[in-house]
């Protein structure tokens, strides 16, 4: 038998203490800030949203929100606005705060841990991932009309692409049209899953669409700028997600029938959808995993609390079965999600979010999946309490589950990760 000898491959995830990817430290100058959000959040969130949260009891219409509901969230907004709690997700200091990925990444773990968080401080999606487009590759005008009320906050934004009758996960497959007619876009196809879709303040919408079938196949796709009251946009209904609509905001069925758009509302120019997919690839969507960690733990908080202070068969909770090491794991878990999310914000900001690209898939493949069995084993130790409405978790093992969907199917970022690792053998 024939022996040979192991010749270990050269990648590029070899430990080097001297190497700038290893650095996870939040920058100096940030650290006020993230103080800042902490307590902004203890102090005027989550106090705001349980007052939201009765404002909006017994409203007859589930797709509004009260007066006074709007009214509660705005006078957050704005404080929020006032002590420059605004935008910081953006990485361009004149609109946002000129953050690193890996700073924003800290802070968005904090944003994860409470629902209105996040858009109290204009900063959730996907809102998020479509100012990043509009502010990178849209025109003055673009910018004038529509970037500008959402960096205020005026508005609401849906980002439409996925369809129920391709698979588009591979965005190759995606089939409404958009076609040139004089001075217009003619754009027809079906649309479902479309977030936020359903929020009455939602009034803009950025359409992936199929402008060219004969084109080379990473050219076909454009995006598109769609206003939300253009005839021919037509909502069928909410899509349900564990049997939840989500309402108000929900996430929509929807269909274009011959609506028609200006010819300038093509967004970077014709064949170039997936030039700005890859814009949204990058930071946008790895704020989800971002704010996951911090959903993570705070399901470890709630399974701890609860398994010290219940009892069964002469013992706490926590001291039963196997539920100490359940405990012990999801601390191990959040703590290797949270370093693994560092990494991947970091890598962007030192690669660039295309060099990133196999970073941002690992996290975007584990991060959802790990999180979302931690929660499940909160709700585990809940006991029947844990599916119900008097805790948050079963609204956010759905939230964390269908990530696993949103933001691309596990198995295309596997493909990712595994294809990259194949390409140093």
């Amino acid at each position: 038998m024939t022996k040979h000898a192991y010749i270990p491959r050269t990648t590029n995830y070899t430990l080097n203490p001297g190497d700038e990817l290893n650095d996870l430290r939040m920058s100096d100058q940030v650290r006020p800030l993230y103080d800042h959000v902490k307590k902004f959040i203890r102090e005027t969130v989550e106090p705001m949203s349980i007052e939201f949260a009765k404002a909006g009891e017994g409203k007859e219409d589930r797709w509004s929100f009260t007066p006074k509901q709007l009214e509660v969230l705005e006078v957050a907004k704005n404080k929020a606005k006032k002590e420059g709690l605004w935008n910081f997700f953006l990485p361009d200091d004149e609109t946002g705060q000129g953050l690193k990925n890996l700073d924003y990444a800290y802070i968005a773990a904090e944003l994860g841990k409470s629902p209105l968080a996040s858009e109290t401080m204009n900063c959730s999606a996907p809102d998020t991932g479509n100012m990043e487009v509009l502010e990178r590759v849209g025109t003055k005008e673009q910018k004038e009309k529509w970037l500008k009320p959402l960096l205020n906050g005026e508005i609401r934004s849906a980002y439409v692409m996925t369809e129920p009758n391709v698979a588009s996960s591979d965005a190759k497959n995606i089939s409404t049209t958009a076609k040139l007619v004089g001075d217009e876009w003619v754009i027809n196809g079906e649309k479902y899953y479309i977030s936020g879709l359903g929020d009455p303040r939602c009034k803009i919408l950025i359409v992936m669409v199929k402008t060219n079938p004969d084109a080379a196949p990473s050219k076909q796709q454009s995006q598109i700028l769609v206003p939300r009251d253009t005839p021919g946009v037509e909502v069928l209904g909410p899509m349900y997600v564990f049997g939840q609509d989500h309402a108000p905001r929900g996430h929509m069925h929807m269909r274009f029938n011959n609506v028609r758009v200006p010819k300038e509302n093509m967004l970077l120019g014709e064949g170039r959808g997936f030039e700005i997919s890859q814009l949204r690839l990058g930071p946008g969507r790895i704020h989800h995993c971002m704010r996951t960690i911090g959903k993570a733990e705070k399901a470890l908080d709630l399974m701890v609390q609860r398994g010290l202070t219940r009892e069964a068969f002469g013992k706490k909770i926590a001291h039963l079965g196997g539920n100490m090491q359940i405990i012990a794991q999801a601390r191990c878990e959040i703590e290797a999600m949270r370093l693994m999310v560092l990494k991947a914000a970091k890598a962007m900001d030192v690669l660039g979010n295309k060099e990133a690209r196999v970073w941002v898939s690992m996290v975007k493949a584990m991060v959802p999946e790990r999180a979302c069995k931690i929660i499940d084993q909160a709700i585990q130790m809940h006991g029947a309490t844990g599916i119900s409405h008097w805790t948050p978790l079963a609204e956010m093992y759905q939230d964390v589950r269908h990530l696993r969907f949103a933001d691309g199917p596990d198995e295309v970022h596997w493909m990712v990760v595994g294809r990259h690792e194949l390409s140093m053998a």
